[in-house]
């Protein structure tokens, strides 16, 4: 009888032809992948598996009961590898996954694969968390994903996407990677309510990925919030940028971007929340700009930008500019720093506020002048250039700028 126990590690249910292969204590999940055919299940009993290597090859659904752990302990190349379309990996925990400079070793990969489902599974001291490369119509959900890694270079990304098409990440909580979220050469790419903290350089990453959206995702202390190159038509909505701080940190990096739209978006505490190069034919409507070093870089080869309905409260610089011109439109923004005047009470400045300051263009030519921020020359020579403009962009200018900030979304 106890012979009969030990062999059977794997118990197999017949269910509506399907089987439930049943991977309990002393079993292996390799074993497990191998006999699982088309339509299976693959059950995973709470237990530490000291496996890599594994290789799904077959349409099946895989799920982690509490407690079940596989622990690569740093061996091998990526610990699941997925070879089939339409599989669900649910409620794993996948552990040290091994680091190696030439290989992007992933807690779980999938390569030119359709309707994947990875979602609840938890990925601890990751080199890769999470990698899709060529794959469609796939969701990453409700993940929990952490790597130790210091340095940009002894960690991969939490969420990496190459080279795909109608992907959603959706509730994942992502921490300690060199990027947060990846995508490059992604299209229809949606990212809806994730947490990307302290991660080593962006909270997101967008590359060459198009027709994308990301919405109600929180950035925060990451060495930057987001990097959006090289992309058309990007829609951000309702996003948190906070805490990014440091020499080159922004809460959002726009580099050559045209036909995008940003809404309701919050930037907090951050070095720069907006750096915007290249940027053309952006829409940034609603968004609130607080005690930012920097809210806004505009570098002067952005054209068609819109900035309207926003608030700028508390930050060091509004606005500064490399340019002497701007055909961008600011409109009905509130600003704290404006010092104007609304004689017929109708809520509207009655007259513009220029936000770009003298100093904050000082500050662009000769980076070592911030040291006299806050001094008695830097206050006389912004009286000086209120009364008398003779250096700052006269087009950098809100011409209707409200008396109080917008109504606060419910």
């Amino acid at each position: 009888m106890k012979l009969a126990t030990l062999l059977v590690l794997l118990l197999a249910v017949q269910t509506l032809g399907a089987t439930t292969i049943r991977v309990v204590k002393g079993g292996t999940v390799a074993q497990a992948f191998a006999r699982a055919q088309a339509g299976d299940t693959v059950h995973i009993a709470a237990g530490v598996y000291q496996e890599t290597d594994l290789v799904i090859g077959v349409r099946c659904t895989v799920l982690g009961a509490s407690g079940a752990v596989i622990d690569a302990h740093k061996r091998g190349s990526s610990v699941i590898s997925v070879h089939a379309d339409d599989v669900l990996i649910r409620g794993l925990t996948i552990r040290n996954v091994a680091v190696a400079y030439t290989e992007d070793n992933a807690a779980i990969k999938v390569y030119d694969r359709r309707r994947i489902t990875i979602e609840r599974c938890t990925v601890e001291n990751g080199y890769f968390g999470i990698y899709l490369s060529k794959s469609e119509d796939c969701t990453i959900a409700y993940n929990v994903l952490r790597s130790s890694g210091k340095e940009e270079s002894s960690t991969g990304n939490g969420i990496h996407l190459w080279t795909s098409r109608n992907i959603l990440v959706e509730g994942n909580d992502v921490r300690g990677w060199r990027d947060g979220i990846y995508f490059e050469f992604v299209h229809h790419g949606t990212v809806l309510s994730n947490h990307s903290e302290s991660n080593n350089r962006y909270g997101l990453h967008f590359m060459f990925s198009d027709s994308c959206s990301y919405k109600h995702n929180a950035f925060v202390n990451n060495g930057s919030g987001v990097a959006v190159m090289f992309t058309h038509e990007v829609y951000m909505e309702d996003n948190l940028f906070q805490d990014n701080w440091g020499d080159a940190a922004y809460g959002i990096l726009l580099k050559e971007i045209t036909r995008g739209h940003m809404v309701n978006c919050r930037f907090v505490r951050n070095s720069i929340a907006i750096h915007a190069e290249g940027a053309t034919s952006i829409l940034i409507e609603g968004c609130e700009f607080r005690y930012n070093g920097y809210a806004m870089r505009m570098m002067g080869n952005c054209i068609g930008n819109t900035i309207r309905n926003c608030v700028f409260d508390g930050n060091t610089f509004d606005v500064t500019t490399n340019s002497t011109t701007s055909l961008n439109t600011f409109h009905r923004n509130f600003w704290s720093a404006y010092e104007g005047y609304d004689l017929n009470k109708d809520g509207i400045g009655d007259v513009p506020h220029h936000p770009v300051r003298l100093y904050s263009m000082l500050v662009e030519q000769i980076p070592s002048s911030v040291m006299l921020m806050h001094s008695l020359f830097i206050s006389i020579l912004d009286v000086a250039e209120q009364v008398m403009p003779s250096v700052t962009p006269e087009t950098f200018v809100d011409v209707s700028p409200r008396m109080r900030p917008p109504r606060s979304r419910p």
